[in-house]
């Protein structure tokens, strides 16, 4: 038995200006199967999911360049 799928979600490489957006909008309109597109405003949720992502991996990154000395070994 094969799985139905009823939406798809695409995730843009970065922040695109809505002026810009318009041609691949249209693009994705024009494939088969598609009901409607829309898109989704940058807010402060994905400013401050993007600030946590940010500085994990600044912690983590700097945890690789500055180990802490293991002690009692």
């Amino acid at each position: 038995m094969t799985d139905r799928y009823h939406a798809f979600t695409v995730v843009l490489e970065r922040d695109i200006r809505s002026d810009d957006a318009e041609a691949v909008i249209n693009a994705i309109r024009q494939l088969r199967h598609v009901l409607s597109v829309e898109p989704h405003v940058v807010d402060v949720e994905d400013w401050a999911a993007r600030e946590r992502v940010r500085r994990e991996l600044g912690q983590k990154l700097w945890e690789i360049l500055y180990p802490k000395e293991k002690t009692g070994t």
